[in-house]
C-alpha cells in the first residue's frame, strides 16, 4: 500500500522535509543561543549593578580587557575630564525620542584615561544634526562612581566633526594624544562635585529575557509539523490509490452484469382453416 513511498518523488519529498526540519531546529538552536546570551546580560544586571562601588585600582584590568561578568560594576574613579576631548554619540533614542550621548575622557592620576558616557541629550532645535546645549562637566579634580560597559563595534557611518557613529574605543584613542584605556567605558552613576546641570542619566537596562524561548518551540513545533503534513499527504495518496480498486469491486457486486434474453421462438402462422374458424366464431356461428 505504501510501497510508492520509495519512488523518486516521494524520496524527493522526504528529504525536503528533513530538509526544512533541520532549518527550523537550527532557527531554534539560535534562539536557545540568544536567550542564553539575554540571561547573562540578566544575570550580569541582577548582580552587578546595585552593588557597592569598587576602586579602579582593583577593576583596572576589566576597562583594559573587558570582562562580561563584571558589566554593570560600579567603579570609583579619581582624575581631570578633558573637556577638549568630549565627543557626542549619534543616533541614541531615550524612550522613543532621538537623541545623543556625551562622552568625556576622564584622564586618571595614574596617567591613563577612561571614557566617561556622562549621559543622554534630545535632538536640538537651533541647529540640525546637534543639540542646542551640551552641559560643561565639572572642571579640576572629580570623583566620579560609573558603571563597567564594553565598547561597541565600528559601523559604517560617518559623523560630523566632534561627534561619533558608535562608542568604538579603540577609534576613540586614536583621536587623543594620551593613553586610553580601550576594553570598556563608564556609564555615569554620580560624580563630586556635582554640576549645576548635567546631561539625562540613563536608565538601568531591564532584566527581561526576552521571547527567545517562546520563539525555539515554534521553531521545532514547525519541524514537528512538516513530517505531520508530510505523513499526511502519503496516507491521502495511499487512501486515493485504494479507493477506485474498491469501488470498482463492490459496483460489480451490487450490480452484476443482467443475463442476456432468450430468443423467443417465431409464432406459427395460423393454417387457412384455423383462419375460417376463428372467423365462424367471431360471427357467433
Amino acid at each position: 500500500m505504501y510501497r510508492f513511498l520509495l519512488s523518486s518523488k516521494w524520496t524527493g519529498w522526504f528529504l525536503l522535509a528533513v530538509l526544512a526540519a533541520a532549518v527550523c531546529v537550527a532557527l531554534a538552536n539560535w534562539q536557545l543561543d540568544r536567550r542564553d546570551h539575554a540571561r547573562e546580560a540578566v544575570s550580569a544586571v541582577e548582580t552587578n549593578y546595585d552593588r557597592a562601588p569598587v576602586p579602579f585600582e582593583r577593576m583596572r584590568d576589566a576597562f583594559d580587557t573587558y570582562d562580561p561578568s563584571a558589566e554593570w560594576t560600579p567603579v570609583v574613579l579619581h582624575g581631570t575630564y578633558d573637556e577638549a576631548g568630549q565627543r557626542i554619540v549619534r543616533n541614541r533614542p531615550l524612550n522613543g525620542q532621538p537623541g545623543y550621548e556625551v562622552l568625556v575622557p576622564l584622564r586618571l592620576d595614574s596617567g591613563e584615561a577612561v571614557i566617561i558616557d556622562r549621559g543622554w541629550l534630545p535632538i536640538g532645535n537651533r541647529e540640525t544634526g546637534r543639540p542646542d546645549e551640551i552641559p560643561a562637566a565639572p572642571q579640576g579634580k572629580v570623583t566620579v562612581v560609573a558603571r563597567l560597559k564594553a565598547g561597541e563595534d565600528s559601523i559604517q557611518r560617518g559623523a560630523p566633526e566632534g561627534q561619533l557613529a558608535s562608542i568604538q574605543l579603540t577609534d576613540y584613542a586614536a583621536e587623543l594624544d594620551y593613553p586610553l584605556l580601550t576594553g570598556g567605558y563608564g556609564l555615569m552613576a554620580a560624580e563630586s562635585p556635582a554640576p549645576a546641570t548635567a546631561p539625562t542619566a540613563l536608565p538601568k537596562p531591564a532584566v527581561d529575557e526576552g521571547p527567545h524561548l517562546s520563539y525555539a518551540m515554534q521553531w521545532i513545533a514547525f519541524g514537528l509539523l512538516v513530517f505531520v503534513g508530510y505523513g499526511y499527504a502519503a496516507r491521502q495518496h495511499a487512501l486515493g490509490t485504494a479507493r477506485p480498486e474498491e469501488e470498482d469491486s463492490g459496483f460489480h457486486q451490487a450490480n452484476p452484469a443482467p443475463r442476456p434474453a432468450r430468443p423467443q421462438r417465431a409464432r406459427k402462422r395460423p393454417t387457412a382453416e384455423e383462419e375460417e374458424d376463428a372467423l365462424l366464431d367471431a360471427q357467433g356461428f
